[in-house]
Order: C-alpha cells, then structure tokens, then sequence
C-alpha cells in the first residue's frame, strides 16, 4: 500500500471526496502560483506551455496504454464525448448505461434528434445486452454514483464479437485503477478528480483506425500540425495525430496538472490502486459489507453530510446514498474517523 502522503498535501481535514474533487498537492500549488507571478510580471512566454502540456500528454498515454499520438486534450470529458457523438451517422446505435453519469449521456442524447439511437439498460445488465444491433457501447469504467466497477474484461469480450466499438469514461478510474488498451477503443478522462489536477484540464485517447471518422469540430490553431505556424489563414492544416482534436490549453491548469501526473506516476497506478481498494475493503469490513472492491463506496441510510461535517471529515451524498472516496493521502486514521462518526 502507498504511504499516506501527508508531508504533500497541505489538507488538514479527513478528506474522502476525491470523486467529487481530487485534492491538490503542494507542487501543483506551488507550480501554479510561480506561474502566476511570472504573468503578473509580464514574464509568460506562450511557447514554453507546449513542453508542459505535451508532458502531460505523455504521462497521461503511459497510464492507459497508448502512444502519445493518439491522446488528445481537452477541458472536460464531456467536450470530447461531444465530439465523438457528433460524427456519429444518422442512424449509429449506442447502448449505454441508464444511471451513467449525465456528462457521458447528454453529449449522445443530444444527437438524437438526427437519428443517433441511444438505448439505454441498467448497468448490471450491460455485458449481457451488446449485440450486433449496436454500433458502440459507452460506460463509465467506474460509476460516480456508487463507484461500481464495470467488467472490462467481459464487456470488451462481448463488444468484439459483435463488432461494436467501445466508449469508455475514465474520469472516476484513471489515477487509481489499471486500465488495459484493449478495453477500448476511446477513452476520455477528466483529470480533476482522481489525478488531482485543477478543474479544466482532461484527455481523449483514441485508436488510429478511428481518427478520420472523427471530425474535428473544435478545429483551432492549436490542433494545427505545427501551431505556432497554425495561427493565421487558410489551408486546413491540422495534426495527423490525435492532437487534431486538441483544444486550445488553459496554460496555468497544465502547469498545475503536470505535477499531479507526476506524482501518480512516481507512486505506480498498481500501488494506488491496492492502497485505495484495501481502504475501502476495509471500511466495508468494519461495518459488515461486502468489499465494495472499489476506491468509492456508497453507504445507505445517511442522507446528508452535516454530521460529518462536524467531525472534520468531507464527503459527500450522490443518488440519496453516502460517497464515501479513498485515494493515496488516505489512511487507516481516516476509516477510523468515518467508522467513528456514523457509528
């Protein structure tokens, strides 16, 4: 298990909310306060953010299995999802998961009114309902709402036999849970959460065979095959890699995500991974659950977060049920403090 990492983390609080927000670590901070002091002193030179940015780009390939050329970035998982459904043809067929969250529903929904099909099941009856009437199946890998964990490995399987494509959000997993590039063919992730970056920073890893079927309707100067010589007039110009579907990076957010992906990176996604499981395996232990297996767990029965509040400790309440999140500035001292206050 990973040592809590107190000495990086300025929090003082029991803080189980990392599926809500990710907390910040002290590089990141101090990362981002340089940088505004440089603008500040009209120091900031535009062209030095792309090693920043590209840097990220690379972490963020290494912790799902791609090559840096077929991640792109983004703002929010929402705004790549978005860019996917809207190349789908008239008439493409989705299956989804009917409780996923909103930021992955909406996006394929909204292209219903041209003929996209969006069938919806529960998330425990996915695996079993991928067939060949379905052109892609779309899921969180991790639900937000309780943190169930989809099973990759099966809906991969199924999705291969019926020649369907997969669309996989990773903003609740990445950072704390292996994933395998064989599970999907793209992958979005915002990185706010679980990679403790600052709200505004997010990815889209998407296979080779699947970029010219993707149109680029976010198009900028920076999706350019060589920006700083994309920024005026005609031809079209854009990369050959997934950076054709970049947008244009919010620089102060990435100077403060590099260091949050490097510090996920450092400590290895297989060590967190135990860490944050065996925390929540223990708290369901202790009240005589079943192992969640997963770093979120949903309690029912508590309906509102007040009381732990009072005891120093954030969390937060998602489909009337307690979310509780355990990440890698976690510890046995904050399963006491919870087990302590809603027993």
């Amino acid at each position: 298990m990973v040592e809590p990492l107190s000495s990086q983390f300025s929090c003082k609080q029991t803080y189980l909310n990392s599926a809500t927000a990710g907390l910040a670590c002290e590089a990141s901070v101090e990362a981002m306060r340089t940088d505004l002091s440089r603008w500040a002193d009209g120091q900031l030179d535009p062209i030095e953010y792309d090693h920043v940015v590209n840097r990220c780009r690379e972490l963020f390939a290494s912790l799902v299995g791609a090559s840096s050329d077929e991640v792109s970035i983004a703002n929010q998982a929402a705004t790549s999802i978005g860019l996917l459904a809207a190349s789908l043809p008239s008439g493409a067929r989705v299956l989804a998961v009917e409780e996923d969250f909103t930021s992955v529903l909406f996006p394929l929904m909204a292209q219903q009114s041209r003929g996209v099909e969006v069938t919806l099941v529960p998330f425990d009856e996915l695996v079993e309902s991928v067939s060949p009437e379905f052109d892609w199946v779309v899921c969180s890998i991790v639900q937000s709402s309780n943190g169930k964990v989809a099973d990759l490995a099966g809906l991969s399987a199924a999705a291969k036999a019926a020649d369907c494509r997969i669309l996989l959000d990773g903003t609740q997993s990445v950072g704390w849970m292996p994933v395998d590039r064989h599970h999907w063919d793209v992958l979005v992730c915002g990185a706010y959460k679980w990679l403790l970056s600052p709200r505004g920073t997010a990815f889209m890893a998407i296979k080779p065979d699947l970029m010219d079927d993707v149109t680029p309707i976010n198009a900028n100067w920076y999706a350019g095959e060589s920006p700083w010589d994309s920024i005026y007039g005609s031809p079209l110009r854009l990369a050959t890699s997934a950076r054709r579907f970049d947008i244009s990076p919010a620089w102060i957010n990435w100077v403060g995500t590099l260091p949050a992906l490097e510090l996920i990176a450092s400590l290895g996604v297989d060590s967190i991974h135990r860490h944050n499981v065996g925390l929540g395996n223990d708290f369901c232990q202790r009240l005589g659950l079943p192992p969640s297996n997963s770093a979120i767990v949903s309690l029912s029965g508590i309906e509102d977060t007040q009381g732990l509040k009072d005891a120093g400790i954030a969390a937060s309440i998602r489909g009337g049920s307690l979310r509780l999140s355990f990440h890698l500035y976690n510890g046995e001292k904050d399963v006491d403090a919870v087990v302590s206050a809603i027993t």
